[in-house]
Protein backbone atom coordinates (compact mmCIF):
# COMPACT_ATOMS: atom_id res chain seq x y z
CA UNK A 1 0.00 0.00 0.00
CA UNK A 2 1.39 3.10 -0.91
CA UNK A 3 1.73 6.34 1.57
CA UNK A 4 -0.91 8.36 0.24
CA UNK A 5 -3.08 5.18 0.30
CA UNK A 6 -2.06 4.36 3.79
CA UNK A 7 -3.21 8.46 4.33
CA UNK A 8 -6.53 9.29 2.11
CA UNK A 9 -8.42 5.86 2.93
CA UNK A 10 -8.90 6.42 7.01
CA UNK A 11 -9.50 10.18 6.09
CA UNK A 12 -12.15 9.52 3.59
CA UNK A 13 -13.85 7.02 5.96
CA UNK A 14 -13.36 9.11 9.06
CA UNK A 15 -16.79 10.81 8.77
CA UNK A 16 -18.62 7.37 8.10
CA UNK A 17 -17.48 6.01 10.92
CA UNK A 18 -18.40 9.22 13.03
CA UNK A 19 -21.13 10.09 11.03
CA UNK A 20 -22.17 6.25 11.41
CA UNK A 21 -21.79 6.05 15.56
CA UNK A 22 -24.22 9.26 15.30
CA UNK A 23 -26.68 7.39 13.67
CA UNK A 24 -26.42 4.37 16.17
CA UNK A 25 -26.63 6.46 19.26
CA UNK A 26 -29.51 9.45 17.63
CA UNK A 27 -31.97 7.11 15.33
CA UNK A 28 -34.83 8.24 16.79
CA UNK A 29 -34.27 11.63 16.69
CA UNK A 30 -33.25 11.06 12.64
CA UNK A 31 -36.14 8.74 11.93
CA UNK A 32 -38.20 11.66 11.37
CA UNK A 33 -36.10 12.95 8.52
CA UNK A 34 -35.61 9.62 7.07
CA UNK A 35 -39.08 8.33 7.06
CA UNK A 36 -39.64 9.87 3.22
CA UNK A 37 -36.76 8.40 1.90
CA UNK A 38 -38.07 5.22 3.23
CA UNK A 39 -41.73 5.21 2.11
CA UNK A 40 -39.78 5.62 -1.41
CA UNK A 41 -37.41 2.69 -1.18
CA UNK A 42 -38.89 0.11 1.12
CA UNK A 43 -41.78 -1.06 -1.52
CA UNK A 44 -39.40 -0.86 -4.09
CA UNK A 45 -36.92 -3.10 -2.14
CA UNK A 46 -39.30 -5.16 -1.09
CA UNK A 47 -40.68 -5.69 -4.78
CA UNK A 48 -37.24 -6.55 -6.21
CA UNK A 49 -36.15 -9.01 -3.00
CA UNK A 50 -39.73 -10.12 -1.60
CA UNK A 51 -37.80 -12.95 0.07
CA UNK A 52 -35.82 -10.31 1.97
CA UNK A 53 -37.05 -9.01 5.70
CA UNK A 54 -36.78 -5.39 5.07
CA UNK A 55 -37.51 -3.35 8.35
CA UNK A 56 -39.85 -0.53 7.15
CA UNK A 57 -39.38 1.09 10.27
CA UNK A 58 -37.67 4.61 9.50
CA UNK A 59 -35.52 4.21 13.08
CA UNK A 60 -34.25 0.50 12.01
CA UNK A 61 -33.11 1.41 9.11
CA UNK A 62 -31.01 4.04 10.09
CA UNK A 63 -29.50 1.86 12.73
CA UNK A 64 -28.91 -0.37 9.95
CA UNK A 65 -27.10 2.27 7.74
CA UNK A 66 -25.11 3.90 10.54
CA UNK A 67 -23.71 -0.12 11.22
CA UNK A 68 -22.74 -0.11 7.38
CA UNK A 69 -21.46 3.06 7.40
CA UNK A 70 -19.25 2.18 11.07
CA UNK A 71 -18.33 -1.35 9.98
CA UNK A 72 -17.71 -0.50 6.31
CA UNK A 73 -15.89 3.21 6.95
CA UNK A 74 -13.41 1.03 9.44
CA UNK A 75 -12.75 -1.91 6.60
CA UNK A 76 -12.06 1.02 4.45
CA UNK A 77 -9.68 3.14 7.34
CA UNK A 78 -7.34 -0.39 7.96
CA UNK A 79 -7.51 -0.98 4.34
CA UNK A 80 -9.80 -4.41 4.67
CA UNK A 81 -11.58 -5.13 1.42
CA UNK A 82 -11.64 -1.55 0.75
CA UNK A 83 -13.27 -1.87 -3.01
CA UNK A 84 -15.89 -3.46 -1.32
CA UNK A 85 -16.02 -1.14 1.59
CA UNK A 86 -15.75 2.33 -0.47
CA UNK A 87 -18.72 0.72 -2.93
CA UNK A 88 -20.45 -0.28 0.15
CA UNK A 89 -20.33 3.51 2.03
CA UNK A 90 -20.65 4.56 -1.81
CA UNK A 91 -24.39 3.15 -2.25
CA UNK A 92 -25.51 3.94 1.91
CA UNK A 93 -24.14 7.55 0.46
CA UNK A 94 -27.32 7.92 -1.19
CA UNK A 95 -29.96 7.14 1.11
CA UNK A 96 -27.98 9.18 3.44
CA UNK A 97 -27.60 11.99 1.76
CA UNK A 98 -31.13 12.30 0.11
CA UNK A 99 -32.79 11.76 3.71
CA UNK A 100 -30.28 13.96 5.37
CA UNK A 101 -29.86 17.23 3.22
CA UNK A 102 -33.20 17.68 1.17
CA UNK A 103 -32.03 21.45 0.40
CA UNK A 104 -34.74 21.68 -2.20
CA UNK A 105 -37.41 21.47 0.56
CA UNK A 106 -35.59 24.09 2.55
CA UNK A 107 -38.32 27.39 2.74
CA UNK A 108 -35.34 29.18 5.24
CA UNK A 109 -32.49 30.71 2.92
CA UNK A 110 -29.86 30.06 5.29
CA UNK A 111 -30.67 26.52 6.37
CA UNK A 112 -31.39 25.84 2.45
CA UNK A 113 -27.67 26.88 1.84
CA UNK A 114 -26.32 24.98 4.57
CA UNK A 115 -28.14 21.93 3.33
CA UNK A 116 -27.05 22.48 -0.06
CA UNK A 117 -23.41 22.36 0.85
CA UNK A 118 -24.15 19.08 2.98
CA UNK A 119 -25.76 17.17 -0.39
CA UNK A 120 -22.74 18.13 -2.54
CA UNK A 121 -20.28 17.69 0.34
CA UNK A 122 -21.90 14.56 0.10
CA UNK A 123 -21.58 14.19 -3.67
CA UNK A 124 -18.16 15.06 -3.97
CA UNK A 125 -17.39 12.25 -0.83
CA UNK A 126 -19.37 9.92 -3.61
CA UNK A 127 -16.53 10.38 -6.08
CA UNK A 128 -14.04 9.36 -3.73
CA UNK A 129 -15.54 6.30 -2.65
CA UNK A 130 -16.45 5.62 -6.41
CA UNK A 131 -12.43 6.24 -7.12
CA UNK A 132 -11.19 4.17 -4.11
CA UNK A 133 -13.93 1.45 -5.39
CA UNK A 134 -12.31 0.81 -8.45
CA UNK A 135 -8.76 1.53 -7.63
CA UNK A 136 -6.54 -1.58 -7.92
CA UNK A 137 -3.73 -0.46 -6.28
CA UNK A 138 -1.52 -1.08 -9.67
CA UNK A 139 -2.31 -4.21 -10.01
CA UNK A 140 -5.22 -5.41 -13.30
CA UNK A 141 -8.14 -5.24 -12.56
CA UNK A 142 -11.08 -7.91 -13.10
CA UNK A 143 -12.28 -6.65 -16.57
CA UNK A 144 -8.53 -6.46 -17.40
CA UNK A 145 -7.57 -9.86 -16.36
CA UNK A 146 -10.62 -11.72 -18.06
CA UNK A 147 -9.78 -9.96 -21.34
CA UNK A 148 -6.13 -11.29 -20.89
CA UNK A 149 -7.57 -14.33 -20.37
CA UNK A 150 -9.57 -14.79 -23.28
CA UNK A 151 -6.62 -13.39 -25.50
CA UNK A 152 -4.32 -16.05 -23.99
CA UNK A 153 -7.00 -18.89 -24.53
CA UNK A 154 -7.65 -17.70 -27.91
CA UNK A 155 -4.37 -17.62 -28.72
CA UNK A 156 -3.50 -21.01 -27.25
CA UNK A 157 -6.06 -22.28 -29.70
CA UNK A 158 -4.67 -21.17 -32.98
CA UNK A 159 -1.54 -22.61 -31.53
CA UNK A 160 -3.07 -25.82 -30.64
CA UNK A 161 -4.49 -25.97 -34.29
CA UNK A 162 -1.46 -24.92 -35.95
CA UNK A 163 0.58 -28.04 -34.24
CA UNK A 164 -2.87 -30.54 -35.06
CA UNK A 165 -2.35 -29.42 -38.61
CA UNK A 166 1.21 -30.01 -38.67
CA UNK A 167 0.99 -33.29 -37.04
CA UNK A 168 -1.41 -34.23 -39.58
CA UNK A 169 0.79 -33.44 -42.09
CA UNK A 170 3.71 -35.31 -40.39
CA UNK A 171 1.78 -38.44 -39.98
CA UNK A 172 -0.17 -38.29 -43.43
CA UNK A 173 3.23 -38.61 -45.16
CA UNK A 174 4.48 -41.25 -43.05
CA UNK A 175 1.75 -43.21 -43.84
CA UNK A 176 2.48 -42.42 -47.52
Amino acid sequence: MTVIRLIARPMLASMFVVGGINSLKNAKAMAPAAQPVADRFVPVAQKAVPQAPIPTDAATLVRINGAVHVAAGLALATGRAPRLSSTLLAASLVPTTLAGHRFWEESDESAKGSQRIHFFKNVSMMGGLLLAGVDTEGKPGLAWRARRAAADAKREARQLAKDARREARLAKAQLT
